[in-house]
């Protein structure tokens, strides 16, 4: 852990108090719900431009409907679980934050392969690898751990 011995007292961090890890769980599937609901909104404007496209290079264009809600999120992560909150926008509306446990900043392309992570650890092995979470000692999930990033409140 990052707790440090100083005059033979033990300082420790927010991210060794128990507090800091209390309902995360239910906030990360909320954020999870609502960050999704925002991308799937984010792409409506860009599917009509897509389709607007399509339509002048004569079909050509549609093909980047298969890229599209992948592309969207992955900007969307980039830009907000990378930004300077470390938070989407789900994320913050529950009160939560992707940090380090050293206390390190989380940038975009950890953001990025922190989703990209999710996503295939979920294909390949089926969405109960997420009930790790209730085995781990601070509610990491499977891509937290080969990470080294931790979901803790923000408010606390």
């Amino acid at each position: 852990m990052n707790a440090r011995i100083l005059d033979g007292e033990i300082i420790e961090t927010r991210l060794d108090g128990v507090r800091a890890y209390d309902g995360v769980l239910t906030r990360r599937v909320f954020a999870f719900l609502l960050d999704y609901l925002i991308v799937a909104l984010l792409t409506i404007p860009f599917a009509i431009l897509i389709a607007i496209f399509g339509i002048l290079t004569l079909g050509l264009g549609w093909m980047l409907f298969g890229i599209l809600v992948p592309a969207v999120a992955l900007v969307y992560v980039w830009n907000t679980l990378g930004g300077r909150n470390q938070a989407t926008v789900g994320m913050r509306m529950m009160g939560i934050r992707l940090e380090r446990p050293d206390g390190s900043r989380v940038d975009g392309m950890l953001a990025v392969v922190h989703s990209v992570l999710f996503w295939g650890l979920n294909v390949v092995l089926t969405p109960l690898i997420l009930l790790a979470t209730l085995f781990t000692d601070r509610k990491r999930t499977v891509h937290d751990l080969l990470l080294g990033t931790v979901v803790t409140r923000s408010d606390r």
